[in-house]
């Protein structure tokens, strides 16, 4: 018995998005615009009546779903799985200075190529579409049938664990726009398997402030 839908949501802002830095993995708090989208958004997720809530447990996608479990009375569950991906080193530098220091490994990113994170010690966006996909796979099995799931994590993460959940191809996952602040996606499983029924939803005509690029 599992849940039939999941609802990826994307936390909201902190005060390194806003700069335009790298996050990766350091647990940076939302900042009181990514509060009240959390709160905001929470109260639309609510009317979907989820029967279950998961979390990154890295403190902007904890606090973001706290809004939801507030409202709708879930307690959360938290899988690490969900995090963002690791950047390692280039935590903390603004896209400017990365390009900058790090001239040859922007290039490479730029031109598609899935360049380890952080100099090597990092994560590629391979391995985090691995281990997102199975997180998300597993939220499903916290909801009885035909259920919906919330699922709160990031912007990277979400959208290529959605891609690799439902089988489109790595060479197309950049096809996929990234997740603006508190937006989500919805995939819904059907005879033939998981589909994309919704993407970023709630976005327009907010930017998409992410290291997702």
């Amino acid at each position: 018995m599992t849940a039939r839908r999941l609802v990826v949501w994307r936390h909201g802002r902190t005060s390194w998005n806003l700069d335009g830095k790298f996050q990766g993995q350091t647990d940076i708090e939302l900042d009181s615009v990514g509060v009240s989208q959390a709160q905001s958004a929470a109260a639309r997720l609510a009317a979907l009546e989820p029967a279950a809530l998961v979390a990154s447990d890295l403190r902007r996608a904890a606090a973001t779903a706290a809004e939801l479990a507030l409202l709708t009375g879930l307690s959360v569950t938290y899988d690490p799985d969900l995090r963002e991906i690791d950047v390692g080193s280039w935590s903390g530098l603004t896209q400017a200075e990365f390009a900058a220091s790090w001239p040859r490994e922007a290039a490479l990113i730029a031109s598609g190529e899935d360049v380890r994170r952080g100099g090597g010690d990092g994560e590629t966006v391979a391995e985090v579409a691995d281990r997102a996909a199975k997180a998300l796979q597993r939220a499903t099995d916290l909801g009885p049938d035909g259920s919906t799931v919330v699922v709160a994590t990031h912007g990277l993460a979400g959208r290529v664990g959605i891609a690799a959940l439902v089988g489109l191809p790595p060479e197309h996952w950049s096809m996929l726009g990234g997740l603006s602040n508190c937006s989500w996606s919805v995939v819904e499983q059907g005879r033939r398997g998981w589909r994309i029924v919704e993407w970023n939803a709630g976005t327009l005509p907010k930017p998409v402030l992410s290291d997702d690029r």
